[in-house]
């Protein structure tokens, strides 16, 4: 039980709340103070530390690692992802069945691999008329009247 008094377990034990409240406020902000609590927890363990001095050093490398990772981290874990080349491997240049009335104004909804989808066009397409993907608008597909295709 005297292990759990040792300075490094208890700033090893406050790092790794800190790592796990990220996950519950997410912000990028309580990982660097983990951080700086674990490098205190890896002095502690070689040096014996003043609890002022334990203080100092994990404010100082909570907000020296915040300062200079804290930009670059956010840019690599919040990358956009492009799906855009899967939708159009899987959806552009194939039919579908217009669910609803479709115009240059007014989107509507077309069946497509069993599932209904939202969908606008410049044509104007009737129920049941079939269409022809060309393009899409994140989750929206943009499609055209085949009957214009001939």
């Amino acid at each position: 039980m005297e292990n759990f008094y040792n300075a490094a377990v208890i700033w090893f034990i406050i790092g790794f709340v800190l790592f796990l409240l990220e996950f519950v406020v997410p912000g990028l902000i309580l990982f660097f103070f983990a951080v700086g609590a674990w490098v205190v927890a890896i002095l502690s363990l070689f040096i014996d530390l003043s609890i002022n001095l334990q203080l100092l050093i994990f404010i100082a490398t909570s907000i020296l690692t915040i300062l200079l990772l804290r930009k670059s981290l956010k840019k690599v874990m919040w990358r956009k992802k492009s799906y855009s080349s899967t939708l159009e491997d899987e959806f552009i240049g194939k039919s579908g069945v217009a669910e609803t009335f479709i115009g240059p104004a007014q989107r509507g909804k077309i069946y497509f691999k069993g599932t209904s989808w939202d969908a606008r066009s410049q044509d104007t397409i009737e129920p049941g008329e079939k269409v022809t993907i060309i393009g899409n608008d994140s989750i929206i597909l943009i499609i055209k009247s085949t009957k214009s295709l001939l």
